[in-house]
């Protein structure tokens, strides 16, 4: 019998890459806030775990801000009939009360999305946000994260580098 499109990409293709990541991971997080300006470095403990038999993994993440604590999850997942990644995405300092939903391409090593986020405050323009995930190998991951004003160029937002602790 042949294998589902699912199946087959969890043996050898984005599911695979994926299901790789789940475990327990030890890190360090720099935030900035203006091109070039590094405003906070700080240790960060996070939790990868299997959803639905891995058609989804959950990315749950414990750092602080400024001495501040904070805490976000990821829901990431790969799209077959569209070929694209996607997360949703919550946290305590970013996203305040708002979810952002991503989609992107696969890169060399991971992928790249890119997401959304406003605020009437701050007018009726959305904000970007591009992630990456960066699979260094199969014990070091690195998550990028870029601001991208309206009409600016992105710069970078976060630096997450993390370390397999299980």
């Amino acid at each position: 019998m042949a294998k589902s499109k699912f199946e087959q990409s969890l043996e050898d293709g984005a599911h695979q890459q994926i299901k790789s990541l789940v475990g327990s991971w030890k890190g360090t997080s720099k935030t900035w806030f203006e091109k070039d300006v590094l405003v906070d470095e700080s240790p960060t403990e996070a939790e990868i775990s299997s959803i639905l038999d891995c058609r989804f993994i959950s990315y749950d993440y414990r750092s602080s801000l400024e001495r501040k604590p904070l805490a976000g999850k990821m829901i990431i997942g790969f799209d077959i009939p569209y070929q694209k990644f996607t997360f949703s995405w919550i946290d305590s300092f970013h996203m305040g009360t708002q979810i952002m939903q991503a989609t992107g391409d696969a890169t060399e090593n991971g992928f790249s999305i890119l997401g959304s986020w406003g605020n009437p405050e701050y007018g009726d323009q959305l904000f970007g946000w591009r992630t990456e995930l960066q699979i260094i190998s199969n014990d070091e991951i690195v998550f990028l994260a870029y601001n991208i004003m309206p009409g600016e160029e992105e710069t970078k937002a976060l630096e997450t580098i993390l370390t397999r602790v299980i």
